[in-house]
């Protein structure tokens, strides 16, 4: 059985001897970062600096709420925005592996040069065990690269900490909980965020798209659990997809995007079951999106588990 508080007492000294000097931490808000740089700032305290960087791949308000969170744990945050970078380098990139490595390349050298404002040697990741396992390498075959571990270039200035390394979510969540972060039941979100679910090449408008999107999703499936219509599922969001089909709007004919609705438990991430939601949620879930977002005119449900699936579609 996992001991909760022995392993935080173990990762707080385990800290305290690995960092000899200042440290950066990257946080999205999700459980997994969050929980690294509360441990990490209870190891060396102000010596850390937690940076939120709007890539502009994030969903919608991401940065008021990281800084909101991170006022409640009472650490003081940084928060940088470089959409104009990602999006640069993202231009005319189609392949999701590339897109993966595009997006880690991009996030250690603003984190390099943070570092170096803060004269930090070390870079902080709440990786945990999934991503490692499905990045590959090794006899593992890679099923897919995860921005923090297998999309880090070859060459950078940064010794790497990642205190949940040997983790799963489910045992995460133990530890949010047991510190009083008030995330701890909050739904993973990908490290390359919504340019993993904007199938093919990536741009503002479909992203904007996609953040109307998926804030409906988010609230319908939350709304439902708040209610007691459903149990909370492991992950729900929308894929915008690279195809456009004919539709209606008013008595007109409409010509418009297509989104896929994924919702998905699981419990530690390594396995899931696509959720059967009642069909009222989801004909909820469309009717907004359809309405709220003219430029959308067609959803479709993803019932696909994982195995043979991955959660995220890229």
């Amino acid at each position: 059985m996992f001991d909760v508080k022995k392993f935080i007492n173990e990762t707080i000294r385990n800290l305290k001897n690995e960092i000899k000097g200042k440290a950066i931490i990257a946080v999205s808000g999700g459980v997994d970062s969050t929980v690294s740089a509360v441990l990490t700032h209870m190891a060396i305290g102000d010596n850390l600096l937690p940076v939120f960087i709007d890539t502009g791949l994030m969903r919608k308000n991401e940065s008021d709420k990281v800084k909101s969170l991170f006022d409640s744990l009472n650490i003081k945050i940084k928060i940088l925005n470089r959409e104009e970078d990602f999006l640069k380098h993202l231009e005319g990139i189609t392949d999701p592996e590339q897109k993966r490595k595009i997006v880690g390349e991009r996030f250690i050298r603003n984190f390099e040069e943070e570092a170096r404002n803060f004269n930090a040697e070390y870079l902080v990741q709440g990786t945990i065990a999934p991503d490692w396992i499905e990045s590959g390498g090794g006899i593992r075959e890679r099923i897919k690269t995860h921005h923090n571990v297998g999309g880090l270039p070859e060459k950078m200035d940064l010794k790497i900490v990642e205190p949940l390394r040997d983790l799963y979510k489910d045992e995460v969540r133990e530890i949010a909980k047991y510190l009083g972060i008030k995330n701890w039941e909050r739904q993973p979100f990908p490290g390359p965020g919504l340019s993993i679910r904007v199938i093919g090449e990536v741009n503002k408008n479909k992203l904007d798209l996609l953040r109307e999107a998926t804030e409906i999703v988010e609230n319908e499936v939350e709304n439902a659990v708040n209610n007691n219509l459903i149990q909370r599922p492991w992950q729900y969001f929308a894929i915008m997809l690279p195809v456009k089909t004919t539709g209606v709007h008013g008595d007109k004919r409409a010509y418009g995007y297509t989104v896929a609705v994924r919702i998905i438990d699981s419990i530690d991430g390594m396995s899931g079951t696509y959720s059967r939601i009642p069909h009222e949620i989801l004909e909820r879930i469309s009717i907004n999106i359809t309405n709220r977002i003219p430029e959308i005119n067609r959803v479709v449900y993803d019932i696909t588990n994982k195995p043979p699936a991955t959660i995220e579609w890229e």
